[in-house]
């Protein structure tokens, strides 16, 4: 049975059902979403003279849910229309429109009798062969099947989105003994390709795969701090970024998710997994409980493990809570120095090996955690699922872990990590011991480009199911690489198509980063029938090394900072202006002179995660690097004859000005960054490259020619400037900006409108180039402009002088 996803609804409007409802709506598919009607009116609606029986109050819970979720940051949309696709209703008036959905999607309460009232109503109104799945969290799925017909048996599945579902990309599917093999292949794929997951296939137990670990993790972190001796604050320095962890570490999580919520999980394990060999490590801690009794329950009731305040100069300050006397002082940094030794270390692989070797506090309790969570994921297997690999992509997709239990495993070693586990008394499964033993030393390992696993039951390694569409190129480290140097590595990812990854910090782009640009251009011309510039980064690029520019410009070598310019310019020209086609795939933030970067491809595949912009205003220069240039160039492509030509100009110009970054890929192209009909963006990260490189095939195939370069670009001359100055001026007046910022809008108004001209003029992009050369540096030398670099190198924000 082919099946296609147009229509969809989603049955609870609550913090998740709408958020899953807003994503397939991201998506593109039209959603129904329901919820029950009110019983009571409120004050406002007896106000306004309505009853129970009026529309706005029976659909009442559905609209304020989806308005308090639309107001979340971020946003669960990739646009602001987006909700628009929203059809919302209630159980009682419209439960028929479950007859034209392809996919029916049960998320209300986590009560299974309530949970079975609403399937009774399903069952009434759904077509043959129409999936249902659940959203529970931890709800057996197949004691929800009593009473359920065949068709309904054979149709429906557990699907456990993570929230936030637009960003958490786990997806996991848990088939009922009962569900055809049709439904599960059909949900893993598409779950994929369409809804952006990692679709991770789950046996039906407690908390299934990342629920399971994950509180795991909590509770030995929960456990392991007072028996270590550690304050809260010591304890997320630990379990955050510094160990590939997310931001939140793990108490700053606990106090987002809920308190409350996180003991109903963990107590739900306690109970429903009487023969776990660590079950009692699920109890709750007395500290905990107490949290629970005095309503400290985290973000939701204002105080959990932490607590903002405010001190006697009205300034915020965060306390951390004193789990001895559940008294609140204020949070102290961390000092270890063993963190201290590890900090700088870019490579998180080996961070963790200097962290798990040390000698202090920080690294007994690092071992004591990690050592414990691999015992007891090995533990698990065959238990909740049969291949490791899924636990990995359970904690990396649903927990935000760089990398999972056995991908940690394997970059401490695994033969000499067994070792001290065993004298530590924290053994793992016998089954790590007999890999070790027929001479498997590690659980992964990467042949031609893809990565495998190690299957126990063959003893032998597998490559990982659903995988073949990915480039991942972490995997094509092993290869010899066409060409690197310290900046970049350009990598052959096969059919004539070569990929340029930046691996600087933050992927930022100076002279190495320039060079590679430029000299994989010349060897795809000669050797290869396409480039993609794309990296598996945190980031696609943060923009041009600021460091050298702060630099260059208080010494004031001014030539230097001219080539430097001139060469960013020429690079970024290369890109437009070669004989073969160039995709550039940014993803997350791709800032300053990473969009410029993107905005001379011939084409552009970005992730749906990109957040992008011409950001060099709010740094006290402009966009140099062709930025400028481009957007000026892609106003005048919008100008008709006889038309209003400046309204498009001033768009652009504000977009600039304003710093403006987009929120998704999706709100890129409203900002002109990418052009409708020629860009695209994938929903899954792991398809990007991917996506990117069929482009760039396809481009190559439909027998690419090297553009030429443009001289019909018109600018508006004195009558748009005059606008654009006012403009600046009145924002000046209203103290939206500062006489600095109003000096930086006059340079930047002066390059789009071409200069002082009388009248509108075509002008070619090297003259749009040079105007916006010399006024970039005629604003880096300026005090304020260097206060602001100074600011944001040290400090990671810009200065508002």
């Amino acid at each position: 049975m082919k099946r296609i996803i147009n229509e969809v609804a989603v049955l609870g409007s609550g913090v998740m059902g709408s958020r899953i409802a807003l994503h397939f709506a991201n998506i593109g598919c039209k959603v129904y979403l329901l919820d029950i009607v009110p019983r009571e009116l409120t004050e406002a609606e007896k106000k306004k003279g309505l009853t129970l029986e009026d529309k706005a109050v029976r659909n009442r819970i559905v609209n304020d849910n989806l308005k308090n979720v639309l107001k979340a940051k971020p946003s669960p949309v990739y646009h602001k229309s987006i909700a628009s696709r929203i059809v919302p209703g209630n159980f009682e008036d419209n439960m028929d429109y479950l007859s034209n959905v392809d996919w029916i999607i049960e998320a209300v309460v986590e009560n299974l009798e309530i949970k079975k009232q609403v399937f009774d109503k399903v069952e009434n109104y759904r077509k043959p062969g129409i999936i249902v799945t659940t959203n529970t969290s931890g709800i057996p799925i197949h004691l929800m099947l009593e009473g359920r017909s065949e068709d309904f048996r054979k149709n429906f599945c557990g699907a456990h989105f993570f929230n936030p579902p637009r960003y958490l990309q786990l997806l996991e599917i848990i088939p009922s003994p009962e569900t055809s093999q049709e439904i599960i292949d059909f949900l893993m794929h598409y779950g994929d390709l369409y809804l952006g997951k990692t679709t991770v296939l789950c046996k039906d137990t407690p908390a299934f795969i990342a629920n399971r670990i994950g509180v795991y993790s909590i509770m030995s972190v929960f456990k392991l701090m007072q028996e270590v001796g550690l304050s809260i604050k010591e304890v997320d320095t630990l379990t955050g970024p510094l160990t590939g962890k997310p931001k939140s570490a793990t108490f700053r999580t606990a106090d987002v998710v809920g308190i409350d919520t996180l003991v109903k999980v963990a107590s739900n394990i306690y109970k429903d997994c009487p023969d776990d060999e660590e079950r009692e490590l699920f109890s709750i801690p007395d500290y905990v409980n107490k949290l629970v009794e005095n309503n400290w329950l985290g973000d939701k009731t204002g105080q959990g493990f932490y607590k903002k305040t405010k001190d006697e100069q009205g300034k915020r300050v965060i306390l951390e809570l004193n789990t001895e006397t559940l008294e609140y002082q204020p949070s102290r940094k961390a000092k270890f120095a063993s963190v201290t030794a590890a900090k700088p270390i870019d490579d998180l692989k080996e961070r963790l090996k200097v962290l798990h070797a040390a000698k202090d506090k920080a690294g007994d309790f690092m071992r004591k955690l990690s050592f414990g969570v691999f015992r007891y994921s090995s533990n698990r297997i065959p238990e909740i699922t049969d291949e490791l690999y899924k636990i990995d992509d359970g904690m990396r997709a649903g927990f935000g872990w760089k990398l999972g239990p056995f991908e940690m495993w394997d970059a401490l070693g695994v033969e000499r990590t067994v070792k001290t586990m065993e004298e530590m008394n924290i053994a793992p499964a016998a089954w790590v011991k007999e890999m070790l033993a027929k001479g498997f030393n590690s659980f992964y390992k990467v042949e031609n480009g893809r990565r495998k696993f190690y299957d126990i039951p063959t003893a032998d390694y597998k490559e990982i199911p659903g995988t073949k569409d990915f480039i991942i190129l972490d995997n094509y480290r092993a290869n010899k690489p066409v060409w690197k140097n310290v900046g970049a590595t350009l990598h052959d990812i096969g059919d004539g198509i070569v990929d340029l990854e930046f691996h600087t910090k933050m992927n930022s782009i100076g002279s190495e980063v320039l060079e590679a640009v430029n000299k994989s251009i010349e060897i795809a011309e000669k050797d290869f029938r396409g480039l993609v510039i794309a990296n598996n980064g945190e980031h696609f690029s943060a923009g041009a090394n600021l460091a050298t520019m702060f630099m260059l410009a208080t010494e004031q070598e001014y030539e230097e900072l001219d080539f430097a310019v001139r060469q960013f310019q020429n690079t970024t020209m290369h890109v437009r202006y070669s004989s073969i086609p160039v995709v550039v795939a940014p993803h997350n933030l791709t800032l300053g002179g990473g969009c410029e970067m993107t905005l001379h491809a011939d084409k552009v595949n970005a992730s749906a995660e990109t957040y992008i912009g011409l950001v060099e205003v709010g740094v006290g220069i402009i966009p140099a690097g062709g930025g400028t240039k481009e957007m000026t160039m892609r106003a005048s492509d919008t100008y008709v004859e006889g038309g209003i030509e400046l309204p498009e100009l001033q768009r652009r110009f504000l977009n600039i000005a304003m710093a403006k970054v987009s929120t998704s890929a999706r709100e890129a192209f409203d900002l002109g960054v990418f052009i409708n009909g020629r860009d695209s963006y994938s929903v899954n990260p792991n398809r990007v490259i991917t996506d990117a490189k069929r482009a760039a095939i396809d481009l190559a195939e439909r027998g690419y020619t090297k553009p030429t370069p443009r001289e019909d670009i018109k600018v508006l001359g004195r009558s748009a400037l005059a606008a654009l100055l006012l403009g600046a001026y009145s924002f000046k007046l209203g103290n939206y900006i500062s006489e600095h910022d109003k000096k930086i809008a006059e340079k930047l108004a002066y390059v789009m409108c071409g200069g002082d001209l009388s009248e509108g003029t075509l002008v070619s992009e090297q003259y749009l180039l040079d105007l916006e050369r010399e006024t970039f540096l005629s604003l880096i030398g300026e005090r304020k402009t260097l206060e602001r670099i100074q600011s944001i190198l040290t400090t990671g924000k810009p200065l508002r002088n």
